[in-house]
C-alpha cells in the first residue's frame, strides 16, 4: 500500500506534467498567427503525425522494411510513444483552460470501466 508520502510525491508529478503542458500549450498560442479553430484543428492533427511516427518506429524496430532493415529501437517506440502523450496533452489544454479536471474525470471513467472487468 502506498504510503501518504507516495501520494504526494505522485500528485506533485502530476502537478509538474500539466504545469509543463500548460507552458508549452501557452508557447504554442503565443507563437501561432492562425485563428484559434484552426491552431486547434492543426493541433489535433499532430496528435495523427505524431501516432505516424510510432508506426514508423515499430516497422523499424521489428525491421519489417526490407529497404531499411532494423531502423529503430524500443526505445524510439517508446520515445515516440511519448510524444504521442505529450502531443495529446497539449491539444487538451489548447482545447480546455480545465484540461487537468477534464482528463482527471475521464481517467477516473476509464479506470471504472475497466474494474467492471476485473482490471
Amino acid at each position: 500500500m502506498a504510503s501518504g508520502t507516495d501520494n504526494a510525491t505522485a500528485g506533485d508529478t502530476v502537478h509538474e506534467t500539466w504545469t509543463a503542458v500548460e507552458r508549452i500549450a501557452a508557447w504554442l498560442e503565443e507563437h501561432s498567427t492562425l485563428p484559434v479553430e484552426q491552431r486547434r484543428l492543426l493541433q489535433l492533427l499532430k496528435i495523427t503525425e505524431e501516432a505516424g511516427e510510432v508506426a514508423e518506429a515499430v516497422i523499424g524496430a521489428t525491421g519489417q522494411n526490407p529497404r531499411k532493415g532494423r531502423s529503430h529501437t524500443w526505445q524510439d517506440v517508446e520515445a515516440e510513444v511519448c510524444d504521442v502523450i505529450v502531443t495529446a496533452m497539449v491539444a487538451l489544454a489548447r482545447l480546455t483552460p480545465d484540461a487537468r479536471e477534464v482528463f482527471a474525470a475521464h481517467l477516473a471513467r476509464v479506470v471504472e470501466r475497466n474494474a467492471a472487468f476485473g482490471g
